[in-house]
């Protein structure tokens, strides 16, 4: 038998691998199958991780805008800084958006 013969033969077996059950694996940790997360908390440090990173965007690119070439730190290297707490910022949002979601699913 050829090699696309056999391929074709397996084409209609399942897929599912021993062990599964629809798309979750079978459950092998101790966890308790009622288990969540700190969600709140996570809202919490959402939040503050957001307003420090946007602060930090804010305040990296006014200081960039203020020095010389000839100035340390100078000015790319300030707004690498504004531009990597502003990727930060982003994160944390979508993060928040997460939280907020699952959030009120839960209720």
């Amino acid at each position: 038998m050829s090699r696309r013969h056999a391929q074709d033969d397996t084409a209609h077996l399942p897929r599912s691998r021993p062990g599964t059950t629809d798309h979750h694996r079978e459950r092998t940790g101790t966890e308790p199958v009622t288990a969540r997360s700190a969600l709140r908390l996570r809202l919490v440090l959402g939040v503050l991780g957001l307003l420090v990173f946007l602060l930090g965007t804010a305040l990296f690119a006014l200081w960039a805008g203020t020095v010389t070439q000839r100035d340390v730190p100078d000015p790319t290297q300030l707004t690498v800084l504004a531009v990597i707490c502003g990727i930060l910022a982003v994160f944390a949002a979508v993060d928040l958006v997460v939280v907020v979601l699952r959030l009120l699913r839960e209720r």
